[in-house]
């Protein structure tokens, strides 16, 4: 008798025990659903995990989180969705109000993806001229080429660019440098792309109203001067840059979002059905 006394005892003490870490388990769960009705998701999501670190045996209040937080991750994704659109909405509108300063060179025959030059910049206005040629294509990224117009090679492979004071910027050796003769005019071209190009261009963004004197590197030297509408060239298509840019990466976001809600509303129907079938 005393034995059963004291079994009884016990299992209304691991009762109460359990009810008590309910108890404390649905508190959380309260402040995290108010957290999620004021659109606080991060909270929420603070809640919910606290649930199962502090009290992993509160089963019932565990299994509510876990539809909740499907809950809070659907909102939250929705909610960076919005921001998205909007952001891009804007990027949009400033693209649509400089678009008209570019030509864009695009051979829809053969290209998918066009170049956007400054129009003082096109080819057939630059004959028999060394320079910098800068050009940004429709998904944003940038690109410099050096062009060598002269008698005789140079083999150039890279060039450096020196401002009045001495300071300096040098592209690493081009990763897509060729030659050809026209005319017996030799031609050189190399290609450096923003962010592989030693940072030229950014350098001559920055410098953009100073003289700038060119050196292309290789087998002999060859040094000009970029002209005041190559500056205003470099400093156009780096702003083009930057809006292009910024709406591939907000369209890059708006695809995870999307994929991130789709993948959220097959767990919340998965869970549905498997409720529907225990009834």
């Amino acid at each position: 008798m005393k034995k059963l006394i004291i079994f009884f005892c016990g299992t209304l003490a691991l009762t109460a025990c359990g009810n008590g870490i309910e108890k404390k388990a649905n508190e959380k769960l309260t402040v995290a659903r108010a957290a999620y009705e004021r659109g606080d998701y991060e909270e929420a999501k603070t809640q919910i995990d606290s649930i199962k670190i502090l009290y992993p045996k509160a089963f019932e209040a565990r299994k509510a989180g876990q539809e909740l937080m499907l809950d809070v991750e659907l909102k939250a994704q929705q909610k960076i969705l919005a921001y998205l659109d909007s952001a891009l909405q804007s990027k949009q509108e400033a693209f649509d109000a400089i678009k008209d300063k570019y030509t864009l060179e695009k051979d829809a025959e053969y290209q998918q993806v066009g170049n956007y030059i400054w129009p003082t910049q096109a080819i057939e206005k630059n004959l028999h001229r060394s320079f910098l040629r800068f050009q940004v294509n429709e998904q944003g990224i940038m690109s410099m080429t050096s062009i060598y117009c002269g008698a005789s090679n140079i083999h150039h492979v890279g060039v450096k660019v020196t401002t009045p004071d001495g300071s300096f910027a040098e592209t690493p050796t081009s990763k897509d440098s060729y030659e050809t003769t026209d005319m017996n005019e030799k031609i050189e071209k190399a290609d450096y792309k923003l962010g592989e190009d030693g940072s030229v261009i950014e350098f001559l963004n920055l410098n953009k109203d100073k003289n700038i004197r060119v050196e292309f590197v290789g087998d002999r030297k060859y040094t000009t001067t970029m002209t005041p509408a190559d500056r205003q060239a470099v400093a156009g298509v780096y702003e083009l840059t930057q809006i292009l840019s910024a709406m591939q990466q907000i369209k890059k976001e708006q695809e995870d979002a999307n994929l991130k809600i789709g993948f959220i509303n097959k767990k919340k129907e998965r869970k549905a059905l498997e409720e529907a079938t225990e009834k």
